[in-house]
């Protein structure tokens, strides 16, 4: 083959590659107009001249309606429901009674102990019994409520454990209902000029007595017992400025019963203690009559604004 025929093929050949090119950069230049190469299947993003777009993360949906410089704020999520107060606690009330010891019915000396301590205290009346009746069980139900147990009128172990811590071991003469020795044995003295005149408790030191005395005429003759060395019973004329039958003292919390009041909150009243243990106690300042029904009686015929005449004979 000569020259010029090698010139000619090559310059053919150059021919066609270059309008292959050309064919190929057209394709380009229209596809790029379209924002997609004819490879791709997704819009191509521009970005700055001179860097690359960023691509958005294929797996997350594009919201046509969202701005691409801010990002819709994501709404707040509901607070929770305040939940309500809880309810307060129930008083669950007195703990439970335990097994009976003494119940209605019983009788034996345990329930005629059972009667005197009671009667100590004043929680029972009446003679004392073998028989565990109505009464004591009234007695042992009003003993129960005042000291926060359950109220049944039977004694369980914790009932009797707190009666005898308030009470101490009954006398004979209590557990048989005789009078304690010594009861209205006091020989009195000589009357007051005082007392000779009017309605008058007429009280003597010197001889441990009260006499209940109408214009000169004694009525009725009681022993008594006074304050200690501390608390002494005042001495003087007075007037009974009030009574109180069921009386409670507001200061020692003890049972007064049929207080007449005379110099403040001292008063002539029944003292259970007297009954039980005479003269190896005291009063804090009252005067103590140990017969129940003799202060009774007395409560009785004493009025407001009688004498008290306090002395030593």
């Amino acid at each position: 083959m000569n020259t010029k025929s090698r010139v000619a093929r090559r310059i053919s050949l150059i021919t066609l590659v270059a309008a292959l090119c050309s064919v190929l950069a057209y394709g380009v230049g229209w596809a790029v107009q379209k924002d997609t190469l004819p490879w791709e299947s997704n819009p191509r993003a521009t970005g700055p001249i001179g860097e690359p777009a960023a691509m958005d993360d294929p797996s997350e949906p594009v919201d046509p309606g969202a701005t691409p410089e801010t990002d819709p704020s994501p709404e707040p999520k509901p607070s929770a429901e305040p939940k309500p107060d809880p309810e307060p606690a129930k008083d669950p009330g007195p703990p439970p009674a335990g097994p009976a010891l003494l119940s209605p019915g019983d009788r034996g000396p345990e329930v005629r102990d059972l009667q005197a301590r009671l009667k100590q205290i004043d929680w029972f009346s009446g003679d004392v019994t073998d028989n565990y009746g109505d009464v004591t069980t009234k007695a042992v139900r009003g003993f129960q409520a005042k000291r926060g147990f359950e109220v049944t009128g039977e004694v369980d172990k914790r009932t009797l454990d707190r009666l005898h811590s308030m009470t101490r071991v009954p006398t004979k003469a209590e557990l048989t209902n005789q009078p304690p020795p010594g009861n209205g044995g006091n020989k009195p003295g000589a009357l007051d000029p005082r007392c000779k005149t009017g309605r008058v408790m007429c009280v003597d030191k010197s001889s441990r007595t009260l006499r209940w005395v109408v214009d000169g005429q004694v009525r009725k003759t009681v022993d008594v017992r006074f304050g200690s060395a501390e608390l002494p019973t005042r001495e003087g004329s007075f007037r009974v400025n009030s009574k109180s039958a069921n009386h409670v003292s507001s200061i020692y919390h003890t049972p007064m019963p049929f207080a007449m009041f005379f110099s403040d909150g001292q008063a002539v009243h029944y003292s259970p203690d007297f009954a039980a243990n005479g003269y190896n106690g005291a009063s804090h300042g009252c005067v103590n009559v140990r017969d129940r029904d003799a202060v009774a009686w007395l409560f009785n015929q004493v009025q407001v604004g009688d004498k008290v005449i306090v002395y030593w004979s």
